[in-house]
């Protein structure tokens, strides 16, 4: 029977086998053109700004799909902050794989790594509190599976991973339902066999207060004042947990922490990262005899 980890590794290998058909298509000709069959190359890969790695088993997966004889040898650990110019990795083995897997690594492991430094900052923010940064569902199509792994390696946990594994009644669906929270419930028990749990998202202390008569798990605060939070934390008084989100920032993040409420889902973790510069710099070295093709 196939694991949790098991299914993460398969979707995380056919990210990269789709990037890469993207990227190769059927030949990287300037490759082909340029480097000799039989050249073994080796290099390193290097930050080119502070931060926090992540991706290293990605780029690793990256290169080794193409040529399972490219050796690729960490430097740092995911969730290792690194400076500019550091080596994160060193890798060695046929340079045509090693030129073709380039951008796609890189792709690959700037992304997960300015996701993982933006979370980071976030955690640190927040680090005096007992909040918990969540990531949400704002992540680029067909790279979940890597968004997700990037904030936990930065310090953050997951909120769901998709619409399948829990339920999370939002202001659409409760429209849809009648226009009733009580109701949007009944109808999610009456289907919920599998006893998925339940997030209720409400605007406002009198919603608040009509979802903390049902039997749910927690309770989604969507863009409310730092105020209206800290009257929901005081309602609440440890009923339920609360989680804060909507209009979160690195600047008013810790003021939302302190009112209390147990967690605040960011969005702005993947939906809008900057990714962290990589770059490839190969040895200008190689075995076997250059003969253009």
């Amino acid at each position: 029977m196939l694991t949790q980890t098991d299914i993460l590794l398969s979707q995380v290998e056919e990210v990269i086998q789709r990037a890469l058909e993207e990227d190769v298509g059927d030949g990287d000709v300037t490759t082909l053109w340029t480097v000799p069959p039989g050249a073994i190359l080796d290099g390193q890969l290097i930050a080119k700004q502070p931060g926090v790695v992540a991706g290293l088993e990605v780029a690793r997966l990256t290169f080794e799909m193409i040529d399972e004889r490219v050796q690729f040898i960490p430097k740092t650990t995911d969730g290792d902050s690194v400076t500019d110019g550091q080596t994160v990795a060193e890798v060695s083995g046929p340079g045509r794989a090693l030129l073709s897997g380039e951008r796609v690594a890189l792709n690959l492991l700037q992304r997960m790594s300015g996701i993982a430094t933006l979370t980071r900052r976030f955690v640190e923010a927040v680090e005096d509190t007992s909040a918990i940064i969540l990531d949400t569902r704002k992540t680029v199509p067909g790279l979940r599976v890597l968004d997700k792994w990037a904030v936990r390696i930065g310090g953050g946990q997951n909120h769901r991973f998709g619409l399948y594994d829990m339920v999370l009644i939002k202001e659409n669906h409760i429209a849809a339902a009648g226009g009733s929270i009580s109701k949007a419930v009944s109808c999610v028990h009456a289907g919920n066999q599998c006893q998925l749990d339940i997030e209720v998202e409400v605007k406002s202390l009198a919603e608040l207060q009509e979802a903390l008569g049902l039997n749910i798990h927690r309770i989604l605060l969507d863009n409310m004042t730092v105020g209206e939070i800290q009257g929901a934390v005081q309602l609440t008084n440890g009923l339920i947990p609360l989680e804060a989100s909507g209009n979160i920032t690195l600047e008013n993040v810790a003021e939302v922490a302190a009112t209390g409420v147990d967690y605040i889902s960011v969005g702005a973790l993947t939906h809008s990262t900057r990714a962290l510069d990589f770059s490839l710099l190969l040895n200008k070295s190689y075995l076997g005899e250059h003969t253009c093709r």
